[in-house]
């Protein structure tokens, strides 16, 4: 897995902006596993059973090239902010659907967490051990895109047990709900995620 660094993507940005179509394709390429970061924490467990997170990814990536002329800015923050504020209105769009449809789920509405906020916030259930964990950099701006291409190569349960536990922080009860498995087999598939995680984003940085 390459390192991308802030100047890259500024770069492509530039490039992409003066008419490049390789440095275009290649910006969007690099944020998707981002935006399908974002999009899967994002998504509450009562709408998860409707909306799919790659239709979210999809829909903002084809939007974003579309109004690509109108981003106007230059640096990685700028650009990963344009892209989150697009997934947030698809999300509004999917929650104010399933709304009108569902009355009974008005209650349940999907709260937009922005990934620089802290992932585990005061009053989070069964909050996880002090400190940050690999996943919380998902979090950190430096680290956007490096944790989230890292978060795509693991195996679709570590993905979601990560995702349920420490982007939707739900308590472990639940996360065993969901995932169809024992509260301690939860727990210890959580733990192996996260070491995997580390182990994966250590090997990014090694020389």
């Amino acid at each position: 897995m390459s390192q991308t660094s802030k100047q890259d993507v500024s770069e492509l940005i530039r490039k992409a902006r003066a008419g490049d179509a390789a440095c275009r394709d290649g910006l969007f390429a690099l944020c998707r596993s981002y935006l399908g970061v974002v999009a899967q924490a994002q998504i509450e467990t009562w709408l998860r059973a409707k909306v799919d997170a790659s239709d979210v990814v999809q829909q903002t990536m084809l939007e974003a090239h579309r109004d690509f002329a109108r981003f106007d800015g230059a640096s990685e923050k700028e650009w990963l902010g344009w892209l989150r504020g697009i997934l947030k209105h698809n999300l509004a769009d999917f929650v104010r659907h399933y709304r009108g449809t569902a009355k009974r789920q008005t209650r349940r509405e999907v709260r937009w967490r922005d990934p620089a906020a802290s992932t585990l916030a005061p009053g989070a259930p069964e909050p996880a051990a002090p400190g940050a964990t690999p996943s919380q950099e998902v979090a950190r701006m430096d680290n956007e895109l490096r944790v989230a291409a890292a978060l795509a190569e693991l195996p679709d349960d570590y993905r979601e047990v990560i995702a349920l536990r420490n982007f939707q922080r739900l308590p472990f009860s639940e996360v065993a709900q969901q995932m169809n498995r024992s509260r301690p087999a939860a727990q210890m598939l959580w733990m192996r995620a996260l070491k995997r995680l580390e182990q994966t984003l250590d090997e990014d940085v090694s020389p």
